[in-house]
């Protein structure tokens, strides 16, 4: 693809596996799932739940401004959760990182995450 490029920053953690943190083509970028692991040292956040999410979030944030934007040119989020009890918190802070109108949404409870975190989104972002 001539207008597919792939997006890289050490401002998020590095690719864990085959895969890149995203890849932008036209623009449209498709961000890989972020789970809580701190960029720096690659370790995974674990204090609390707020810790892991606030982590994913900005983790979300860089990859989003090494693309050409920010979290508010997402249209569309993809939640994973290790338990529902966690989707009103999920929600707050959500709102520290979003201004309205807020992307389209789906969330979803699942058994296991990788390496046990209780929180990982993806999104796709629309660049001006």
């Amino acid at each position: 693809m001539a207008n597919r490029s792939v997006i890289k920053t050490d401002k998020a953690p590095a690719a864990i596996g085959p895969y890149s943190q995203a890849v932008k083509v036209g623009n449209t970028v498709y961000m890989s799932g972020q789970i809580p692991l701190d960029p720096a040292t690659m370790e995974v956040v674990d204090e609390s739940f707020e810790a892991q999410a606030v982590r994913v979030f900005e983790n979300l944030k860089a990859v989003a401004e090494e693309a050409g934007g920010s979290l508010n040119h997402c249209v569309k989020l993809t939640i994973l959760l290790s338990d529902l009890a966690n989707f009103a918190q999920v929600n707050e802070i959500m709102t520290r990182y979003f201004d309205e109108p807020y992307p389209a949404r789906a969330a979803y409870a699942v058994k296991q995450l990788p390496k046990d975190v209780d929180i990982e989104i993806e999104a796709v972002m629309v660049t001006e």
